[in-house]
Order: C-alpha cells, then sequence, then structure tokens
C-alpha cells in the first residue's frame, strides 16, 4: 500500500459540529456519561443481563409490533419501501462527506465498523447431518471452507476501545465457494456479517438515511432523541446489549437482517462463543490499553485454537420475523437458533504491520454470495450498491486496487 499513512490508530472522537453550542454539549455530555458507565459496566451488567436485559427486549418489541402494520407478507416475501432509492442516495452521500472529512487519501477506512481488531484465517466448518429444512446452498453437505474473518470496531471514527459505544462487528468471507454470485466483482468469495446487537441500529433505509445524517455532525443521540422523528425503541434495544466488551472472541454477532436459505424459506444467522471465558479488561475503572480487544485477540490465538458455534434461525411468521424491519428481534420461542457451522479459528499470529494493512485491501459485500442466499429486505437491497461504492472509493483514494483472496495469502 504504497504511500500509506496508518490510519487505524486509536484517536479522540471528534466534537459534535451540530450548529448549536447547546446540541453540541448535550452530545458530548451524553458521551461523556456513557463512556465513564464502561468504566464500571463490567460490575453492574451481568446481574442486569441475566434479569432485566430479556424481559425489555420483549416489552419493546410487543410495542415496536403494535405500532406496524400486518401486510400479510408470505415467507421469504419483500415488499420495496416507497422512495428506497431517495434514501439510498442519501445515505451514500452522508458516508461520502464524513470519510472525506475523516480520512486522508492513503489512509481512506471503511464507513462503519471501522477500526480492524483483527483479520485472522479460519475454516468454516458445515456440520453433518443438518436437518433437511437447512440443507440449502453451502449448508447442503458437510464441507469446510477456508475464511478470513474480520474482528471490527464500530465506526465511523476509530477510538480507543473504552471510549466507543460497546459494539463490534464479524465479517467471513468464505473462499473457493462454487457456483454463480450474485455481484460478479469476486467469482470465489461468499461474505457473512454479524454484529453484537440483535437487532439493527435501523429499522428501515429511511430510519438509516436519518440517522446518517446526524452521524455527519458528530451527534448520533440526536438521531434516537428528536421531537419530530425519535427511534427511542432502537435506542433501547440498542443499548440493551452494547456494553463494556472483553474481547471480539466473547460476544455473540447477529446478521439482524434475513436471507434466503434456499427458494422460499428465509433465515437470520448468528455467531455464538463456544466458552463462558470472560478476559479480564486491564486496569479498569482506570484507563485500559486503547487496543485492548486486540491484545485479548493476540493472547488468546497464541495460547492456541478458538472456535465459534455458527446458528441459522428459520422465519417462521412473516408479521412477527419481518423481513423488511430489523429493528424487531426475531422470537426463539417461534424458531430457536439451530448450530450448522463451526468458525475454527486456528492458533496464529495475526497482528504484523502487513498483515493488518491486508484488512484494508478487502472488500465486504453481502451480495458476495450465491442465489440461495440472497439478501432480503430494504436495508440489504441498499447494501448491494453503498457497500460497492464506498469500497470504491476507499480504494481510489488509498490507490489499492479491489483484491480477491484465495487464502495463500502471506504475510511477514
Amino acid at each position: 500500500m504504497g504511500g500509506a499513512v496508518n490510519s487505524n490508530v486509536s484517536r479522540p472522537m471528534p466534537r459534535a459540529n451540530t450548529g448549536s453550542w447547546f446540541l453540541n454539549w448535550l452530545s458530548e455530555t451524553i458521551m461523556f456519561l456513557l463512556q465513564t458507565e464502561r468504566r464500571i459496566d463490567p460490575w453492574i451488567r451481568p446481574a442486569f443481563d441475566a434479569t432485566l436485559r430479556d424481559p425489555i427486549a420483549r416489552l419493546v418489541t410487543w410495542l415496536t409490533n403494535k405500532q406496524r402494520k400486518n401486510e400479510n407478507l408470505r415467507i421469504a416475501e419483500e415488499k420495496p419501501l416507497p422512495n428506497e432509492e431517495e434514501y439510498l442516495n442519501s445515505v451514500i452521500e452522508s458516508f461520502t462527506t464524513q470519510m472525506r472529512g475523516l480520512w486522508k487519501p492513503g489512509g481512506f477506512e471503511r464507513g462503519g465498523n471501522t477500526k480492524t481488531q483483527g483479520i485472522v484465517r479460519g475454516e468454516f466448518i458445515v456440520h453433518d447431518n443438518l436437518p433437511p429444512q437447512f440443507r440449502r446452498g453451502i449448508y447442503a453437505k458437510p464441507q469446510t471452507f477456508r475464511c478470513w474473518v474480520r474482528f471490527s470496531g464500530p465506526g465511523p471514527y476509530i477510538t480507543p476501545d473504552i471510549d466507543d459505544v460497546g459494539f463490534m462487528s464479524i465479517s467471513i468471507k468464505l473462499l473457493g465457494v462454487p457456483g454463480a454470485k450474485l455481484m460478479d466483482e469476486e467469482k470465489f468469495t461468499l461474505d457473512m456479517f454479524g454484529v453484537s446487537t440483535p437487532t439493527f441500529v435501523t429499522q428501515d433505509i429511511k430510519s438509516n438515511a436519518h440517522l446518517q445524517k446526524w452521524s455527519v455532525k458528530n451527534a448520533q443521540i440526536f438521531h434516537f432523541v428528536n421531537f419530530e422523528e425519535p427511534h427511542i425503541g432502537d435506542m433501547i434495544m440498542q443499548g440493551l446489549w452494547v456494553k463494556t466488551q472483553s474481547s471480539p472472541f466473547e460476544a455473540p454477532y447477529f446478521s439482524c437482517v434475513p436471507y434466503l436459505l434456499g427458494e422460499g424459506q428465509a433465515m437470520q444467522y448468528s455467531v455464538w462463543p463456544k466458552t463462558n471465558k470472560r478476559t479480564p479488561i486491564p486496569r479498569l475503572p482506570l484507563r485500559p490499553p486503547d487496543d485492548y480487544l486486540r491484545d485479548a485477540m493476540v493472547k488468546a490465538l497464541n495460547e492456541g485454537d478458538v472456535e465459534l458455534d455458527f446458528r441459522l434461525q428459520l422465519q417462521t411468521d412473516p408479521f412477527l420475523m419481518p423481513i423488511e424491519n430489523n429493528g424487531v428481534l426475531w422470537p426463539e420461542k417461534l424458531s430457536p437458533r439451530v448450530s450448522v457451522a463451526t468458525v475454527r479459528l486456528p492458533k496464529q499470529k495475526f497482528d504484523s504491520p502487513a498483515q493488518m494493512e491486508f484488512a484494508k485491501t478487502l472488500s465486504y459485500n453481502p451480495w458476495h454470495t450465491i442465489a440461495e442466499h440472497r439478501p432480503l429486505g430494504n436495508q440489504s437491497r441498499a447494501r448491494r450498491r453503498m457497500y460497492l461504492e464506498l469500497s470504491t472509493l476507499r480504494h481510489n483514494m488509498n490507490n489499492v486496487p479491489h483484491y480477491e483472496p484465495t487464502g495463500d495469502e502471506v504475510f511477514e
């Protein structure tokens, strides 16, 4: 990456720039209080999660569904929103403006899921003897794919881990996947995504456009809390799962948006740790190291292999498990999450400068997939062009061509 600067270095979050001194002060005060809570969160969160999190989530989901109209859709049926393209254009414009403001040529980072905690080699091992309804696409038979797995922080900034909102993401790029792909820029890959909250930060592309406008002003709180178009339920659902994280290997990740599982079936997927172990966070309630999450990954993969459980949840109720609204938690009582594969991360060293730079050359897109697993819903439809255009912008600004990995890459 000739001439590039090391942009993936933690730095303070930019100041709010709403145009109002009061709104700026309010946004920064709320963020300060949140960051302060992060220092004591590990002592109070386990009891909260065990007693209150799930009942509150069920209540918010019930209230959200009370406000929704039942459009009598079928399983896996999509229904475009009015003005989808207009909202998508707005999202791309906001991301482009923000990325150009945050990064310099040669050091452009992703617009979201920005901070790379690490990119590691792995294997995606499809289990044997799956129930017949799950044997579709890549799950049709027991098989193993090599993969590159990227763990990342929230974005759009790269902050010390303790100063972010307590949100992590995973991106899995399967290699050597046969069959025609829905995007022809990569021929042999299949990409999958998860975030550490089971519902998406926005319900649809319309509300995402609203969020990104506030994100450009570094005041995302006012997407959720405002008098004109509040999203209090979404804020509560995010708040129930964001926390002071201990390690990228020790949290579950959720697709939040649905995908086909063969014709006429829809599913969401999730990735779960196979251990209840929690890596101690250094120095709390004082400041931990800026990159303590990456340090936890390094320690774990120095000691041995890490395995994660990959699960599918079938859509069984078109209203209570919606396609077009990604702020509704799909109830497990209607459809349990079923283990279908293991993500195995072998013991390895991954934090060399060359391998960290390698993460910048990759493009992840949910439409890097086969027809049997086509992304569903308005936010997934938007991701196709949004991810492509923002990835193209990033690669052009860094003077790095698009690269499709093979798994044979070697780093010093």
